[in-house]
């Protein structure tokens, strides 16, 4: 049995199959659509050559482009631009919340990020694993050796989501850490204070990096299906309050309604794709939407 298999519950192990086999035609064209282009004013002709440099293979050389250009190109498009992605998974005590699902908000994101994996290291690009809480915990350097979704995987298995989380300040790590342009796969429940994770996210983008923002919510926290009062206790604060559940049901599903309206607004200005879930939401189904929208928008 793999790493994988040894983590993830069966009903996901079947159902990143389920994806793989259905998304097929679809990973390539979204994969691609983020691959920069290697050209800026030449013609589409030269789209699978790039400028020669010190050190290439001479062989390499595109000789029928240099009779044309004067120029040297090698054809080399195709095999090197890969893009390099970065799986960003949020590990406050908070993402160990559920309600009555079966999947927590880690182990959901856990799936998404493990359907990504397989994905991308199937298509040959690289795929790396980034873990915070309060501050960057862990970087798995990117890989596309089919081996490295049972790398991440085996690294996930040891850790338990626990204590505070300070997303802007993790993101802002983050940024600093990269240096070329990368696809970041982001996955966290966003709980904590807003403006500190768009100023990271607007820093992402400056940077010239693709950037989803996978936004993780158990199914009760979007629904709120509490009845009478309630005591709550915050997952990473340990703070508790007695609600009137009844009383308050409409007015928290509007404020939560609001939370998701305002990043989406930022994202949508910004640039980053943000993809709303909870964990009622069979993660292959919502996958596999947001692949279809992204790959009709590229």
């Amino acid at each position: 049995m793999s790493n994988a298999e040894k983590y993830l519950k069966p009903q996901v192990i079947n159902q990143i199959k389920r994806l793989d086999l259905r998304a097929q035609f679809v990973v390539k064209g979204f994969l691609q659509g983020l691959h920069a282009s290697p050209f800026h004013g030449f013609s589409v002709e030269f789209s699978e050559h790039r400028r020669y440099a010190a050190g290439d293979d001479p062989k390499d050389l595109d000789w029928l482009v240099y009779a044309k250009t004067d120029r040297y190109y090698i054809k080399k498009f195709e095999a090197e631009t890969n893009i390099t992605g970065y799986l960003v998974l949020d590990l406050s005590e908070s993402m160990g919340y559920t309600y009555r699902q079966e999947l927590t908000k880690f182990d959901y994101a856990v799936s998404l990020a493990a359907a990504l994996c397989y994905l991308m290291v199937h298509q040959q690009d690289p795929v790396g694993l980034v873990t915070f809480d309060e501050k960057v915990r862990a970087v798995l350097p990117p890989k596309s050796k089919r081996t490295q979704l049972g790398n991440v995987l085996s690294h996930l298995a040891k850790l338990r989501p626990s204590g505070p989380t300070d997303l802007g300040r993790s993101l802002q790590q983050f940024a600093s850490m990269l240096r070329h342009r990368s696809l970041a796969m982001l996955f966290s429940d966003l709980l904590g204070p807003a403006e500190p994770v768009r100023e990271a996210l607007r820093r992402l983008r400056h940077q010239g990096h693709d950037v989803i923002l996978f936004h993780v919510l158990d199914e009760a926290e979007v629904n709120f299906p509490f009845e009478g009062h309630i005591e709550f206790e915050d997952g990473e604060t340990a703070r508790t309050v007695v609600v009137d559940a009844d009383q308050r049901r409409n007015d928290y599903r509007e404020r939560v309604q609001a939370f998701r309206d305002a990043y989406k607004h930022e994202c949508w200005r910004i640039g980053v794709d943000y993809v709303p879930l909870d964990t009622s939401m069979p993660f292959d189904k919502a996958l596999m939407e947001y692949l279809l929208s992204r790959r009709a928008r590229c």
